[in-house]
């Protein structure tokens, strides 16, 4: 493996910053995969790549492809389908943790949005206090205003 990736940063660097570095790179035992400059057990979008093409093209059983690529079986079949629904993008792995406000449903997004005034700036600590008070719901005032950038586009 190249010891710099791009000149700035290493492949190892890139790959944890862009959440495909592979945890469990040791139990990968492709022969492919040890000692050569292409393939990198620490990427896991190309392991589990080759996982998938090891199973369709050189007809390896699922049970085998996964246990020589260190993934259990259902990891196997949850790649597959999101390698067929959305082709390699669906191998990069999700990004842990909430995809939003979870604490800003309908009934508090439609309160936020009733107490603004067309043409004034957002008052989101003002608005957190009252949302406290009236709703009993503590939210950080960033998140408010978070929420209300995107719904008043």
């Amino acid at each position: 493996m190249p010891a710099k990736y791009g000149g700035k940063r290493s492949k190892m660097d890139a790959l944890i910053d862009e959440g495909t570095f592979n945890p469990n790179s040791e139990k990968v035992r492709d022969p492919k995969f040890r000692g050569s400059e292409f393939f990198d057990p620490h990427d896991a979008v190309q392991v589990k790549y080759e996982m998938l093409r090891r199973v369709s093209v050189d007809n390896v059983s699922v049970t085998d492809a996964s246990d020589e690529y260190g993934v259990s079986r259902p990891t196997y079949y949850q790649a597959k389908a999101n390698f067929d629904a959305t082709g390699i993008a669906g191998l990069v792995p999700a990004k842990p943790g909430p995809r939003g406000p979870h604490k800003i449903d309908d009934e508090v997004l439609a309160f936020l949005q009733a107490r603004l005034v067309p043409g004034e700036p957002v008052h989101a600590r003002d608005l957190a206090k009252l949302v406290r008070n009236e709703l009993d719901i503590a939210l950080h005032p960033r998140t408010i205003e978070r929420v209300l950038k995107k719904t008043i586009r």
